[in-house]
């Protein structure tokens, strides 16, 4: 996970946007997905929501509004 922080840390903004925005359509479809799926869905759902919530807090850490 420190690795992974690390590297959103590097990237500009800009790229955590994109990044933010592929990630909340990806969210969106696991979620249309998992209706009746088992615990590996239910794990993706967990960790795509955990990395846009990483982005979010370095947004506004650096004063972007989103």
């Amino acid at each position: 996970m420190v690795k992974e922080v690390k590297e959103l840390r590097q990237k500009s903004s800009e790229e955590l946007l994109d990044e933010l925005d592929r990630l909340r359509s990806e969210l969106i479809l696991l979620r249309s997905k998992t209706s009746g799926a088992g615990m590996e869905k239910t794990a993706l759902i967990r960790n795509t929501r955990k990395r846009i919530a990483r982005i979010l807090t370095i947004l506004r850490e650096r004063g972007v509004n989103v």
